[in-house]
């Protein structure tokens, strides 16, 4: 998948919402990235956030609502190869993430606020596929969502 937001953005200026006021970080492989919404609320538990990505994610990415909270990472190597595996395009968290050595090395899309060795606690909370708003945006569950270097985008329909 090929694309840069900013001309999606020029574009498709009627039918895009822009991410802002958050400092993103890319710590995946795949530097470009954007699908269907599939979206995940949580916080510092990623039991949800593991369970989804087991699942089958082609054309899809998990947005996750981890509270801005790096205290916790809700995604490190392991749950990221298993997201690979099952062909997720990539992870977007309001959050953070750990072993980004790996993650860089992985054929996926990873952007959150930041990394912090700390794993994740486990009590198997965390709400799947509701809206969930940062950012100035609502990401919708079906909605779309691209991420690139210049930042993250949604729209209702693909752009692509």
């Amino acid at each position: 998948m090929t694309f840069v937001t900013c001309d999606l953005c020029d574009e498709h200026a009627d039918k895009v919402s822009v991410v802002t006021g958050l400092n993103w970080f890319s710590y995946g492989g795949r530097q470009a990235f954007g699908g269907e919404i599939v979206t995940v609320k949580c916080f510092e538990d990623n039991s949800r956030v593991k369970e989804h990505l087991a699942t089958d994610g082609k054309g899809r990415v998990l947005v996750v609502d981890g509270g801005g909270s790096l205290r916790n990472a809700l995604i490190g190597d392991m749950i990221a190869e298993n997201a690979v595996s099952n062909g997720w395009e990539g992870v977007i968290i309001h959050g953070a993430c750990r072993d980004v050595l790996e993650l860089a090395k992985l054929d996926l899309g990873v952007v959150t606020l930041g990394c912090v060795p700390i794993k994740s606690v486990r009590r198997g909370e965390g709400q799947l596929n509701i809206d969930i708003t940062f950012g100035g945006v609502t990401f919708r569950p079906g909605d779309f969502v691209y991420a690139d270097a210049n930042g993250v985008i949604t729209s209702t329909e693909a752009l692509l």
